[in-house]
């Protein structure tokens, strides 16, 4: 019995057959890049400095991994950019958001811990232990925890992605990209994005359930409360 092997792929052999090549890979292009060309004309407006973001209740700062334990450097300068914040009086209550799927891995516990350190008082720290993807974080912010309106807090590369699909989820965001080294780690970060807007629109136009949604939490409330 002939064991298949795939051919090589056919090259079209007249003018006709390049021009319609040339035209379906044309058309390829200009469709993965229209979800980031979405990113940016929702957002344009929507992108600020920690010196001229507008005061704002509430700051929300997307997990970003752990390293040991403790938060990744990509998420220790987002936390960084969030106690800065809050010193110079800009927000009031930072929602940390990120991963608690399993017991040994707990994203939000840690970035609590690391904000504490960096003067933010526990009190004015909220966590959400179900903020599995970006779509999720911001759903909840608005279901769960009443954010109606927040500066977001996260890379440059990804920044615009959070901002839009916040505002989807219907809270009024800023963001606030932090800088990092254009190091493989930031080059591939930036890489996913492409994949990564073409999954946002998609969340924007089907809006699905978090992947926990649960009841509500008064935790913001409280901690505005306190802060008043």
């Amino acid at each position: 019995m002939r064991r298949w092997r795939p051919g090589r792929p056919r090259l079209p052999r007249t003018r006709r057959g390049w021009r319609r090549l040339i035209r379906a890979v044309v058309a390829g292009c200009v469709l993965s890049l229209l979800p980031a060309t979405w990113l940016h004309v929702v957002t344009g407006d929507r992108l600020r400095t920690a010196a001229d973001v507008p005061r704002t209740e509430v700051a929300v700062v997307f997990g970003a991994g752990l390293w040991d334990g403790e938060p990744s450097p990509y998420l220790a300068h987002r936390l960084d950019a969030a106690a800065g914040l809050y010193r110079a009086g800009r927000i009031e209550v930072v929602l940390v958001t990120g991963d608690n799927s399993r017991e040994e891995y707990d994203e939000p516990d840690a970035m609590r811990a690391y904000l504490v350190r960096r003067g933010v008082p526990d009190g004015r720290i909220v966590s959400d232990y179900a903020g599995f993807d970006t779509w999720d974080s911001c759903v909840r912010a608005k279901k769960i925890f009443g954010v109606d309106r927040a500066v977001l807090i996260s890379q440059g590369f990804h920044i615009r992605r959070a901002v839009a699909l916040c505002q989807e989820a219907g809270v009024v965001s800023y963001g606030v990209g932090v800088d990092d080294a254009h190091d493989a780690t930031w080059y591939y970060g930036a890489a996913r994005e492409i994949a990564a807007a073409g999954k946002a629109a998609l969340d924007a136009v089907v809006e699905p359930d978090p992947h926990f949604l649960g009841p509500r939490e008064p935790g913001v409330r409280r901690a505005l409360a306190e802060a008043g």
